[in-house]
C-alpha cells in the first residue's frame, strides 16, 4: 500500500500522501521487527520499541521540513487521487487497527504496533478530509495542515513508546542483575 501512496502522493503533489506513504513504509519494518522480537525476553523487545520510538520521531521531523518546504513552493495539489487513494488506505490500516486492537495496553513492544495501526487510520482520514479541504480552496494549506498534524501524532507517540521502552530496559537490567 506505501507503494501506492508513493506514486500517488508524487502524481497529486500532496504532502500528506506522501507523508502517510513514508509511514506506511517505517510501519512495515516496524511490523517486521516486532515480529522477530515478540518471543524474545522483555529487554530485547524493549530496545526493538526503543528503535520503533526513534523512527516514529524521525518520521516526524521529516514531514514537518517537508511541509515546510512545501509552503514555501505554495503549489497546491491534486484532490481527486489524493482523496481516493485515502480512502483505499483507510480501508487497509482500519482493518489493521481492528486486528490489533486487544494489543493496545500491551508491553512497549506491542503497544508500539497498536500506535502506528491507530495513527495510520487517523493519518488516513485527515488525508480524505484535506483532499476534500483542497478540492473546495484550491489552495495547499488543507494538505499542509494534515501533514502537520499527522508529524506531531508521529512525534507524540514516539515520545510516549520512547519513554515506556526506557522504563522497560531499565527494569530488564536492573532485574538481570
Amino acid at each position: 500500500m506505501f507503494a501506492v501512496e508513493i506514486v500517488g502522493g508524487l502524481k497529486s503533489g500532496s504532502v500528506s500522501l506522501l507523508a502517510d506513504a513514508v509511514d506506511f513504509a517505517g510501519d512495515a519494518a516496524n511490523y517486521a521487527l516486532s515480529l522477530t522480537v515478540l518471543s524474545m525476553g522483555l529487554l530485547w523487545r524493549a530496545r526493538a520499541a526503543w528503535i520503533k520510538g526513534a523512527t516514529m520521531g524521525a518520521y516526524g521531523a521529516f514531514v514537518l521540513g517537508k511541509a515546510a518546504w512545501a509552503a514555501a513552493a505554495g503549489s497546491a495539489p491534486e484532490p481527486i487521487t489524493m482523496g481516493a487513494i485515502a480512502v483505499i488506505a483507510l480501508a487497509v490500516n482500519a482493518g489493521v487497527a481492528v486486528m490489533l486492537f486487544g494489543f493496545r495496553e500491551g508491553d512497549a513492544n506491542l503497544r508500539s504496533v497498536w500506535l502506528c495501526s491507530r495513527n495510520d487510520a487517523i493519518g488516513n482520514l485527515a488525508v480524505g478530509i484535506a483532499a476534500l479541504g483542497v478540492f473546495g480552496t484550491g489552495t495547499a494549506w488543507p494538505d499542509l495542515a494534515v501533514a502537520s498534524v499527522m508529524a506531531t501524532l508521529a512525534l507524540t507517540a514516539s515520545v510516549s513508546v520512547l519513554r515506556q521502552a526506557r522504563g522497560e530496559i531499565e527494569l530488564a537490567t536492573s532485574t538481570a542483575r
